[in-house]
């Protein structure tokens, strides 16, 4: 049979996130329980206001070896021990850190939650943080490093920060600290860090599954109420760019067949209000696979495999960064054709057709994205870290819908800034730094990795 034209999509379904509770024990801790009942299992989520922005100065990646610690014992068990016994649960506990927050997390099945809970109180609460372990840590941390410095995209990703941001920003060094930070840092620093950071006024805790509200308060006071101590304030980074004039660095990279290119600069703040306009303006930009910038280098020169732009949203200013891999002898190319789709973004209104294409995308796979408990309580952290509204996912469809085409050319001329974007190309300087000084597109530079 054939179809003579194609089926039209109907109108999009209504859409609820699940409901949770929220409220807040006698020691300050704050508990959100968000049930869903469709899998017999339950994420939870510890977010504290530790991440790595709050770092003492010269201590670079520690919030991110404390948390990664975490799990190395307790007073009751040690490592390996405590590791044997939630696999037996048929869980884990595992921690990490971004730059403003860190985590603690699990996902175990319900019949399981009791047992496993007390033990992820535990870890929460009173780590040993064994000298070993923290060695151990911080060994995988310097390997980590020295494997960046010949991985042409990560080292690219680092530098481009390192550039873009003032001397004296927290940012501007990689998130889990450099060779010289870590190596410095010892076992009493971990305990300080989490000492000052990880109190329960500073402590979001997120449970999401098949659970009642009520049971899960009782068991989360039975295991967290003789937890107490006063939280260090919270700590804004400064967000201060190293320049406001273009400027470019070449990371040396001798006789790599490929440049990796990174443009842009300083963006804006996650509770910027206008950040549905930018979403779906980066979307157009190169936010996907559609966008001008992917298609231009990709589609029509073939410069490249795949190019991207991304705000990295933080609470303060992150990066706003254009990345791409493209062959040594089109570099120079490969940039000016983004600096020619940066500034048609600028100038000309986009088209009904792409607006439709960015703002559909946006609003069909949002409601996928929080299937699982994990997603549940990974959108709840972000509420918490960055103090959204309660009916911040039920009313996000109906806003990126109501983004216009001017609003994405005014978020385009707001926040995009062509005489402010800063380059960084991990390459051979031999074979790009003729062609890039000829294009003048401001100062140039060469550094090794």
């Amino acid at each position: 049979m054939t179809i003579a034209t194609r089926p039209q999509p109907g109108p999009a379904r209504e859409y609820h996130f699940p409901t949770f509770e929220r409220c807040t024990l006698a020691n300050g801790l704050t508990l959100l329980i968000a049930p869903s009942h469709s899998l017999q299992v339950v994420t939870v989520l510890a977010i504290v206001d530790a991440g790595a922005v709050a770092e003492p100065g010269g201590q670079e990646g520690v919030a991110v070896l404390t948390a990664r610690a975490l799990n190395e014992g307790t007073p009751k068990y040690d490592g390996e021990t405590l590791t044997d016994y939630l696999e037996q649960l048929g869980t884990s506990v595992g921690g990490g850190a971004s730059w403003d927050s860190a985590s603690l997390a699990m996902t175990v099945l319900h019949d399981n939650l009791d047992n496993a809970f007390a033990h992820f109180a535990e870890v929460l609460v009173a780590p040993t943080f064994p000298v070993a372990a923290i060695e151990r840590l911080k060994g995988e941390r310097i390997a980590e490093l020295m494997q960046i410095e010949s991985e042409p995209r990560e080292l690219a990703d680092e530098k481009f920060d390192e550039y873009i941001y003032d001397a004296t920003s927290r940012f501007r060094l990689p998130l889990g600290g450099t060779a010289e930070s870590v190596n410095g840092l010892t076992r009493n620093e971990v305990v300080a860090f989490h000492a000052s950071r990880y109190q329960p006024s500073a402590t979001t805790l997120i449970i999401a599954g098949d659970v009642e509200a009520d049971s899960v308060e009782l068991m989360v006071a039975g295991a967290l109420e003789a937890w107490t101590g006063i939280a260090a304030p919270t700590v804004r980074a400064n967000d201060k760019p190293a320049r406001t004039s273009r400027a470019v660095r070449i990371v040396r990279k001798e006789d790599a067949p490929q440049s990796e290119v990174r443009i842009g600069h300083v963006g804006v703040p996650r509770t910027h209000p206008d950040y549905f306009s930018i979403t779906v303006m980066n979307a157009v930009l190169g936010g996907l696979f559609s966008s001008r910038i992917n298609l231009n280098l990709r589609e029509v020169h073939g410069y490249t495999y795949g190019a991207s732009s991304a705000f990295d949203w933080r609470r303060e200013a992150g990066p706003f960064v254009i990345g791409t891999a493209v062959a040594s002898d089109v570099t120079v190319a490969a940039i000016q054709e983004t600096f020619k789709e940066i500034d048609r973004m600028r100038v000309e209104p986009i088209s009904e057709s792409e607006l439709s294409l960015a703002t559909s995308y946006l609003e069909g796979v949002f409601p996928i994205r929080y299937e699982t408990t994990a997603a549940i309580a990974a959108a709840l952290a972000t509420l918490t870290i960055y103090n959204l509204p309660v009916d911040w996912y039920d009313t996000y469809r109906a806003r990126i819908s109501a983004v216009t085409i001017n609003d994405v050319l005014e978020a385009a001329r707001k926040h995009v800034h062509p005489e402010s974007l800063q380059i960084v190309i991990v390459g051979d300087a031999g074979a790009i730094w003729e062609p890039l000084e000829a294009l003048a597109l401001g100062p140039l530079d060469v550094v090794s990795p």
